[in-house]
């Protein structure tokens, strides 16, 4: 069996000079013996040992092939650089975060914040990670924790009680006021047959009223942090519209429909201490609500863990706040003299107020959690409803142009003047309901409030030195 002939490549030795170096190498292994026998131990010694200058032999990596490019000299097909990407993807998302790294105190802070910049499990993809929350536990365990003061002292259990007991009479005092004015007002209107009396009387205690609500939602759990002045003036003119049409709203539009008919103060003063007593319960619920979520986040390993956690608990508190209204309807009816009976079905007036009630508190309710302009968009769109049905109902008064106040008549005349505001204002809160659904079950909405009010009120510096998108 012949073996066959090998093939020379480019970089192969030639068999001649291999004779050549090989008689070369037994020659220079002779004269280094030589030289050790006589004490030579230089180059120079075993130059003038062999006769000749010899002729160095260039070695040529034979590991590499002559197609592949040499990572210092670029030789080769493959000259062109390969773009790689970088050895620590995380550490550009590190530097990014860095404030939300340092501040959080677990890692589902951290992945709160990164969903809240519109980071996904896709995008976490491409940071080697499964999901947000693989990414966010390197990150809190990457960023060193930012030193923070001392938590101040536990105060007294006593005081503690005597705070919350102040708070929780607080939150009744709008609705103690309302319903003292309102019976007030009656039985001096019934006893003396003076309208300035009762008119002075009611005004009187309508702005105590006031000034208690605006003392509740400055502190408590319905209070909005950081809301800048424009926001303040939106949000009072949208509630201001939707309390004075629940106020007068009804007779304006019965009256522009069939003519000028006489004020009834009973319903009024009935959405009045609806309203007013509504205070109490939808602050106990916003609190129950805010300190489950953060138990919840807490003790969640993940952002669909907490989801799956909070939902049953947002179906609660909105069921919870529904059934409080509809005892409070009930205390409405025993209060305000003219009502109707306790044991009558619910009637369309009230059902607008409760559907304003609704609409408030989920309103309140997002903004609290840092979603101003959704809040702000569904009592808008009520605000609209309600102008819109006044300002065709007005038109339809002019020579050719009753069609245009023909669908407002027509719902009156089916199901009385307080159908237009309960239809708007449901709408609204049904829309807001969907959207809070959504919204406050995730995890960005129950993180610090400081955290939520910078993202809310950002800086234009930061906003263009680090655009709130995904990375």
């Amino acid at each position: 069996m012949t073996t066959p002939p090998r093939w020379n490549g480019p970089f192969d030795p030639d068999p001649a000079s291999s004779d050549r170096g090989l008689a070369s190498d037994r020659g220079l292994a002779s004269d280094r013996r030589l030289a050790s026998d006589r004490g030579l131990s230089s180059d120079r010694g075993l130059a003038d040992l062999s006769g000749a200058a010899r002729v160095p032999v260039s070695r040529v990596p034979v590991s590499r092939r002559p197609d592949e490019a040499s990572a210092r000299t670029g030789a080769g097909k493959g000259q062109g650089k390969v773009r790689r990407g970088p050895a620590d993807p995380v550490r550009a998302l590190m530097h990014r975060h860095h404030d939300l790294c340092a501040r959080a105190v677990d890692p589902l802070e951290i992945a709160a914040g990164l969903e809240a910049h519109g980071v996904t499990d896709r995008t976490a993809a491409r940071f080697r990670h499964r999901d947000v929350f693989s990414l966010a536990e390197e990150l809190y365990a990457r960023v060193p924790r930012a030193e923070e003061p001392a938590p101040p002292a536990a105060p007294a259990p006593g005081r503690a009680l005597g705070v919350r007991m102040t708070l929780a009479a607080l939150w009744l005092l709008p609705g103690a006021l309302c319903a003292a004015t309102t019976s007030a007002v009656f039985r001096v209107g019934a006893i003396r047959k003076d309208a300035t009396v009762g008119l002075a009387l009611g005004a009187g205690g309508a702005a105590l009223t006031l000034i208690a609500l605006w003392l509740c939602l400055r502190r408590g759990p319905l209070r909005v942090r950081g809301r800048g002045r424009r926001g303040r003036i939106a949000h009072a003119l949208g509630t201001g519209w939707l309390l004075g049409y629940a106020a007068a709203g009804d007779w304006l539009l019965t009256g522009l429909l069939d003519g000028r008919r006489p004020y009834e103060a009973a319903p009024a003063g009935e959405a009045a201490v609806l309203l007013a007593l509504a205070a109490a319960p939808a602050a106990w619920c916003a609190r129950w609500f805010a300190v489950r979520a953060r138990r919840r986040l807490a003790v969640s390993r993940g952002l669909e863990e907490f989801a799956a956690g909070v939902r049953p608990l947002f179906a609660g508190v909105v069921t919870a706040f529904l059934c409080a209204l509809a005892a409070l309807v009930l205390a409405a009816r025993l209060t305000v003299p003219g009502s109707p009976p306790a044991a009558a079905p619910l009637s369309t007036a009230e059902a607008a107020v409760v559907a304003l009630c609704g609409l408030l508190f989920l309103a309140r309710l997002l903004a609290v959690h840092g979603f101003r302009r959704a809040a702000l968009s569904g009592i808008a769109v009520a605000c609209a409803v309600q102008a819109a049905a006044l300002a065709t109902a007005a038109a339809a008064r002019l020579p050719g142009a009753a069609p245009l106040g023909e669908p407002v008549a027509r719902l009156a005349a089916a199901q009385g003047a307080a159908a237009v505001p309960a239809t708007a204002c449901g709408a609204a809160a049904l829309a807001l309901l969907i959207h809070a659904f959504g919204a406050l079950c995730r995890a960005s909405a129950h993180g610090d409030p400081g955290a939520r009010t910078a993202r809310a009120t950002r800086d234009p510096r930061t906003t263009r030195t680090t655009p709130d998108r995904a990375p």
